[in-house]
């Protein structure tokens, strides 16, 4: 069986308010900007997610919202552990995950390194060893389950920064 990876960074966030608690901060302009971009993006690519498993961060929840009128139907769950989590922490959401292809949308230095460990050759972009705010990664196994994915045998679909689509 095929399965596909969609794993995205949150798109950039305020960092105005000091007093604001890092789980509560919102997206700047740049970021309001990059979540639709990437999601037409991925419609555009025809990489569309039946599932996807988001971080409750606030700036994670409203990338998500920017990305899902792009994205069709797809079923949406919010996850307190994948708010800044290791790539551990992700693989075991990942591994109770139903459908055939998965949207992760959570945070660095985590997602960086998962999408780094997951693949067999590296993108071919400048951009991938930092994953920026709102990267994406287009990732195919052949598995029969999530539960089965092993580091180091994902296929690179597609890789995106915003800065990509718009400047």
């Amino acid at each position: 069986m095929t399965l596909t990876l969609i794993l995205t960074r949150h798109a950039k966030s305020e960092w105005d308010d000091p007093r604001l608690d890092d789980h509560d901060r919102t997206l700047n302009a740049r970021g309001r900007d990059s979540a639709p971009a990437i999601g037409a993006w991925l419609k555009d690519r025809r990489h569309l997610p039946q599932q996807a498993l988001v971080s409750t961060a606030t700036r994670a929840v409203e990338t998500w919202e920017g990305m899902a009128p792009h994205l069709g139907s797809c079923e949406v769950s919010f996850h307190p552990r994948l708010y800044h989590p290791a790539p551990d922490t992700m693989l075991t959401h990942l591994a109770r995950a139903r459908a055939q292809t998965v949207l992760m949308l959570t945070h660095n230095p985590g997602i960086g390194a998962l999408a780094a460990s997951l693949v067999r050759d590296a993108p071919d972009h400048p951009r991938f060893a930092d994953y920026p705010t709102a990267a994406t990664l287009v990732v195919r196994f052949d598995a029969p389950a999530w539960a089965d994915i092993t580091c180091g045998t994902g296929e690179v679909l597609d890789f995106v920064v915003p800065r990509d689509l718009i400047g």
